[in-house]
């Protein structure tokens, strides 16, 4: 077991600078009507927020509410202490989750479990999912999962291989109407994976419900402890040198 320090499973000092960073890295959680408009979701709810927060296997337990943070306000993590920090927020059908943990460098997939977890919980939801981590390199993962199954996952490092995708990236974009020519701009037909933004047809699966860049949309900040499987994961992910 690793050794705890300030009531956590970190091994390193709060101080410690931080060398990777992330970028989008959430998962929204979408319930029927799934036309909804972003801008006219209600406030969040800070108690269902925390509640969903604690429902994720990376955490083992929220220890402190930090109060409200704007969708926009993404969070840059400067030293280990800021990797504590999530966002969650529910925002009457709509759920998300903003998660340091969530980020990976293609060893454990940490987005598709957890949205694996929210697909039993939520069955009739639209679930999509975006991380991106820099580390010298980026490396996506990207997913998006709809109530009847069909789903596609996207991971790896950006312009390298092996790059995969599972699932069925069409059938999504059948299933969602999506234009060809929507798709045609985001080129899913390029032979190498590693070359689609997959974070943007993810984001054309949310369309105009996607509440992370809606500036009135406030989610809440917690400080957890994360689970140590999590903990130590991030220890190697987030301290490289690049």
């Amino acid at each position: 077991m690793a050794r705890m320090t300030d009531d956590s499973f970190w091994t390193l000092p709060p101080d410690r600078v931080v060398r990777g960073s992330m970028g989008h890295c959430n998962l929204t959680v979408l319930l029927p009507p799934f036309d909804v408009d972003a801008g006219t979701l209600p406030a969040n709810d800070p108690a269902r927020a925390a509640e969903f927060a604690a429902s994720f296997g990376t955490v083992d337990e929220v220890l402190e509410d930090l109060g409200p943070r704007p969708v926009l306000d993404v969070p840059y993590p400067y030293v280990r202490t800021d990797l504590d920090v999530v966002q969650a927020a529910v925002w009457g059908h709509v759920l998300g989750f903003s998660d340091p943990a969530l980020a990976d460098a293609g060893d454990d997939n940490p987005l598709l479990s957890e949205a694996r977890s929210l697909r039993e919980w939520y069955p009739d939801a639209r679930i999509v999912g975006r991380v991106d981590f820099h580390g010298g390199a980026s490396h996506t993962e990207d997913l998006v999962w709809l109530p009847d199954g069909t789903m596609f996952h996207a991971a790896g490092w950006a312009g390298d291989e092996p790059f995969e995708v599972t699932g069925d990236p069409a059938a999504v974009a059948s299933a969602l109407g999506i234009p060809a020519e929507k798709l045609a701009d985001l080129g899913l037909d390029e032979e190498d994976p590693a070359d689609i933004p997959w974070a943007d047809l993810a984001a054309l699966a949310l369309a105009e419900s996607d509440p992370w860049g809606r500036r009135q949309l406030h989610t809440t900040a917690f400080r957890v402890r994360h689970t140590e499987f999590a903990t130590s994961t991030m220890e190697e992910l987030y301290f490289v040198e690049g």
